[in-house]
């Protein structure tokens, strides 16, 4: 009895429990390049060539340990369609007695997969995904019965349950969290470190020649790829990030430099998401780094929390929460997303830096996203799914799972605070406070109205006024409500019309998300 057995581009692991059991002598392996996968946002050209080449890659891997692998490509000319018509054929070339796949990570593409046994008449196994610290269940039931969510909770849950960064009950160092810590800004003089690269070996630049001529209308560059699209690159990066990057990574994962897109962080997050490399011997790694001695604990807590807490945290919002969790927009959010977004021409120099280096690299690190092209669509009203899909499409990292949360419920707070306690709002302070990119920028963040000041200053007031229904009560935003209500409402009315004229003032073309984007 043959099964027919579906790797998805997201689960390139030998331990995918779709692989278990798997008889060699009568099992196919079968794995889908299809068009619907690359366009239904318009991917980052980079982020096609890292899906692709990684698993072209790993089919290699599976037919090297003797597998039968059936791998349908972007070349094939009938290929037109969606993971659903791929297994309709599938199934008429192999006949399986039955398909097993790993539950897939993102809702839509579950619902196809619960669809498969009726179409195409085989029985259909979806097998939980146990590359995560928590299953879903496990999540919801940590949710179930909670008034409010918030991380750092089930953080320290999982790091009692799974015992990383523990001294028998007790958390090491001493504290749960060293985040006040880890928000040091970089000093002019810091030497960074170069980061380990990967050239493109002769499979990965074919597929960049067929990105190249397929989508090279989407977002972004190709010339500068050198993600890691292997299992043994990967462990590499790992490697190199330990010993070149993590000692410091504690102290300035929140600082920004212009013209510096990696800094100290991890670059791990495609490879995460690819399956190339698992959360457990990630956390293992830093954790044994700390023990020896090579790296600070406010370091590898800080690492860790990342990956022990938010990454697990936001997949349980995602699953506890669709699907209409894509749909939230607590403040009522509605102006559509700038064309700068796109283009990166924009005189505010934080935003050009932030989305030019996306472009270039298919990167930018967490505060970017967060306190920048996060905090300036929050503060100018962007509707919620508008940012959220280009977030979607940008990054390398971006898969709907870990990506739509951390947009919807913390860059943009569109959950009304289910998932974070406040939204991150801020005036240029911020941005000057962990960046040098207020310097020679055309606006003066010191500046809070006036045709000079930096727009992020009175878009910052204006949102608290115009939100002051849904925000006031909130009591990590009593400060500024505080302050706010000393004002004029004739200081209040000028704040509102410097904004309102800004943001009329945004002309450029706007995005159309679901097509793709010139150069």
């Amino acid at each position: 009895m043959n099964v027919l057995r579906i790797i998805l581009g997201d689960q390139l692991s030998l331990d995918m429990s779709a692989l278990d059991d798997l008889d060699p002598r009568s099992d196919v392996v079968l794995m889908m390049e299809v068009m619907e996968e690359n366009t239904y946002v318009g991917h980052h050209k980079q982020k096609i060539v890292l899906v692709l080449a990684a698993m072209r890659h790993f089919a290699e891997t599976l037919r090297e340990r003797g597998l039968t692998v059936d791998y349908v490509s972007l070349e094939e000319h009938h290929n037109t369609g969606s993971f659903t018509t791929e297994i309709q054929r599938a199934v008429a070339r192999h006949r399986p007695s039955r398909i097993v796949v790993t539950e897939p990570s993102e809702w839509r593409v579950q619902a196809m997969a619960k669809s498969w046994e009726a179409l195409t008449g085989v029985p259909v196994k979806i097998r939980s995904d146990r590359r995560f610290f928590a299953s879903r269940t496990r999540f919801a039931a940590w949710a179930n019965g909670r008034r409010s969510w918030r991380m750092e909770h089930f953080y320290r849950e999982m790091r009692r349950e799974h015992h990383i960064l523990m001294d028998v009950d007790q958390p090491e160092g001493g504290k749960w969290n060293f985040d006040s810590e880890n928000r040091k800004s970089l000093p002019v003089d810091a030497s960074l470190p170069e980061r380990l690269r990967f050239a493109p070996d002769s499979a990965t630049r074919e597929v960049m020649a067929l990105v190249a001529q397929r989508f090279g209308e989407h977002f972004g560059t190709l010339d500068t790829f050198s993600w890691p699209v292997t299992r043994a690159q990967a462990l590499e990066a790992l490697q190199d990030f330990i010993a070149n990057a993590l000692p410091w990574f504690g102290d300035y994962q929140d600082a920004m430099k212009a013209g510096e897109t990696f800094l100290y962080h991890s670059l791990l997050a495609p490879s995460l998401n690819l399956g190339l490399l698992s959360p457990r011997e990630v956390c293992s790694a830093v954790e044994d780094a700390w023990r020896a001695g090579r790296i600070p604990i406010n370091a590898a807590e800080g690492f860790i929390r990342q990956i022990l807490g938010w990454r697990e945290y936001v997949r349980g919002v995602y699953w506890t929460m669709m699907p209409s969790y894509a749909d939230a927009n607590a403040l009522g959010a509605s102006r559509p997303l700038p064309g700068f977004y796109w283009t990166g021409e924009t005189d505010m120099r934080c935003l050009s830096e932030a989305i030019k280096s996306t472009r270039e690299t298919a990167h930018s690190h967490h505060i970017q996203r967060l306190m920048i092209t996060g905090n300036f669509a929050l503060l100018a009203g962007i509707a919620p799914r508008e940012i959220e899909r280009w977030y979607l499409a940008v990054y390398a990292d971006a898969v709907e799972w870990v990506e739509m949360p951390n947009t919807l419920g913390m860059a943009v707070f569109a959950d009304g605070g289910k998932m974070t306690s406040k939204p991150y709002a801020s005036s240029g302070a911020y941005i000057n406070r962990m960046s040098d990119f207020c310097k020679g920028c055309a606006y003066d963040v010191k500046k809070k109205t006036g045709p000079k000041a930096c727009p992020f200053n009175y878009l910052y007031w204006a949102f608290l006024i115009q939100n002051q229904s849904h925000l006031h009560k909130n009591p990590r935003m009593a400060m500024p409500y505080r302050t706010l209500a000393k004002w004029s409402s004739e200081k209040k009315a000028s704040y509102l019309n410097e904004a309102g004229t800004f943001l009329e003032s945004l002309t450029d073309k706007l995005s159309s998300l679901g097509g793709t984007h010139e150069e």
